[in-house]
């Protein structure tokens, strides 16, 4: 017998995709918008704590900035109990981690065992009616991969069609910013925020099942490979749901 036969390889980490929606300007209100940071950071602790590795890219690449309400060093005071994303801005290595993202541009799909979109204002900007982005999402799916998406980010899933030409979401159960929410929301800053409403749209597609929770409480679900978050309180909950799919 070999002296090496009882050796074993050790098992290659999990590999989760991360994607970020980079800086943009709302059309609604003119605001600077960007990534929310507890849908960012919560789900990176679940994926680390689990042992996967983690690797953040957004669409475009470069430098990402966060909605300012999610920042709990924002004066408003909002997110001031998010001591998770206040623990990644202040460490130098997890804050470096967004000062120059790469693009998905050359993203191999084969290389990961999930991709998680993060939401924030931006992706009703930038995300919707992204091609490359919907086959980004398409091609995760057709290859076997968990594709997860929070919050705005699910406003991807309103257009994102499969090889087939059929809609991703058809025949499926999935969740997304509730138009309560946005209502809330709305009389919050006493204007309209976004563009449009996913539940709205969602709800008007026939033969998909969008389905919410109560308002800014944490929601998420799982059809088969799909994962959806409702809202910037679902990120580890729909981060739970991945490790659940893949296993530590």
């Amino acid at each position: 017998m070999s002296a090496n036969a009882n050796v074993t390889t050790p098992q290659r980490r999990k590999k989760v995709l991360m994607v970020v929606a980079n800086p943009a300007t709302s059309p609604t209100t003119g605001w600077p918008v960007g990534f929310w940071w507890a849908e960012l950071t919560h789900p990176y602790w679940e994926f680390t704590e689990a042992g996967y590795e983690v690797e953040i890219r957004s669409a475009d690449g470069g430098p990402l900035q966060a909605d300012g309400f999610s920042d709990p060093e924002d004066t408003s005071g909002y997110a001031a109990a998010d001591i998770l994303s206040l623990g990644f801005k202040k460490s130098p290595a997890h804050a470096a981690l967004l000062q120059d993202t790469r693009s998905v541009a050359d993203v191999d799909v084969a290389a990961y065992d999930a991709v998680f979109f993060v939401g924030g204002q931006s992706p009703m900007v930038t995300f919707r009616g992204n091609t490359a982005l919907q086959s980004l999402v398409a091609r995760f799916f057709e290859a076997g991969k968990v594709t997860a998406l929070v919050c705005h980010a699910t406003c991807l899933l309103l257009e994102t069609r499969l090889s087939s030409g059929d809609l991703l979401v058809a025949g499926r159960t999935w969740t997304g910013f509730a138009t309560s929410e946005e209502q809330f929301a709305d009389a919050f800053v006493g204007q309209r925020i976004q563009p449009f409403w996913i539940e709205d749209e969602a709800r008007a597609i026939a033969g998909t099942n969008f389905v919410v929770d109560q308002r800014f409480r944490p929601f998420a679900v799982r059809d088969g490979l799909l994962v959806t978050g409702q809202q910037q309180f679902s990120g580890a909950a729909a981060a739970r749901l991945v490790v659940e799919a893949l296993g530590r």
